[in-house]
């Protein structure tokens, strides 16, 4: 098992110092790959370089018998491919197990999206302390901006230039992308950092701009929890996580007129195709509407 844990950690240096990843998507490829040794090391009792295709048929009917969704299974498998073309770079084996195995076909399904009422209500929210303002300043600038929830908690106070409403962000594959600010978000941003964020510093200052109430930066989690608080305090019945937010914003953007290149490029896409799920979105709208308040659209 050590020389399967050396490989890994190889693997995950190269992922950090070569492909420059995020510390997130380290994370999960990681949790894949202990997952995968386990199996290897205590159910199979083989070594890394004595893995044969059926082994990883196995290893696949494992996955499914621990009832994991398609897409999970699917991002498993993908972790273990990209290990192993490391492995052959790294002449560690000769050939690919897992070249051959197909991916589970991935159900498509739309992302949730708010409404604007929704949006408004969530934003909607009553301004009582540091925690409310602070609380304000982030769901405002999430809905004006589309951040990733990692992208949200890594911001620092360099990283927002107020005074030309434009901030900078690190996306996926470390790559920097400037991002317009909208007014209302720039207001209460201005009046959290200028009036309540010194007064949640407890101990050693920081530069990261959303601290939690150790003073410390928030977290992923840290943010859902205040999110869904917030969601069942206005009774929003939609299901939705902080990557909604994101949606939202993109949707409603398109609703009102901005063109997909623009929408691409403030989200960070690297693929136009990435961005075309939002027409879709928009279309099956148009569809309900349609069929909800057209007099002849249903017999």
């Amino acid at each position: 098992m050590n020389e399967f844990n050396d490989k890994i950690e190889d693997f995950l240096t190269y992922l950090l110092m070569d492909k420059k990843y995020s510390s997130n998507t380290i994370d999960s490829y990681k949790r894949d790959l202990f997952k995968y040794r386990d199996f290897v090391c205590k159910e199979l009792k083989k070594n890394i370089n004595e893995l044969k295709k059926e082994d990883l048929k196995n290893y696949l009917s494992y996955l499914n018998k621990d009832k994991l969704n398609s897409k999970t299974i699917s991002r498993n498998i993908s972790s273990i491919r990209s290990f192993y073309k490391f492995l052959l770079i790294e002449n560690y084996v000769i050939s690919n197990p897992i070249e051959l195995i197909e991916l589970p076909k991935l159900k498509k399904t739309l992302p949730t999206v708010l409404s604007e009422d929704e949006i408004n209500q969530l934003l909607d929210i009553n301004l009582t302390d540091d925690y409310s303002f602070r609380n304000k300043a982030m769901l405002e600038l999430m809905y004006a901006t589309g951040l990733r929830v990692s992208e949200l908690i890594n911001l620092k106070i360099h990283d927002i230039d107020l005074d030309n409403a434009l901030l900078r962000t690190l996306g996926k594959g470390s790559k920097e992308r400037i991002i317009p600010i909208g007014d209302f978000a720039i207001k209460y941003i201005r009046e959290y950092l200028n009036n309540h964020r010194n007064n949640l510093i407890k101990f050693k200052n920081n530069d990261y701009i959303f601290l939690n109430n150790h003073g410390k930066q928030l977290t992923r989690q840290g943010f859902f929890k205040i999110l869904k608080k917030i969601a069942k305090e206005k009774n929003i019945k939609t299901p939705f996580s902080p990557h909604t937010l994101r949606h939202s914003f993109a949707t409603h953007l398109l609703n009102n007129g901005a063109d997909l290149r623009s929408i691409q490029e403030l989200l960070g896409h690297s693929d136009i195709s990435t961005t075309q799920i939002y027409t879709h979105i928009n279309n099956k709208r148009l569809q309900e509407n349609y069929n909800n308040f057209h007099p002849h659209a249903k017999d």
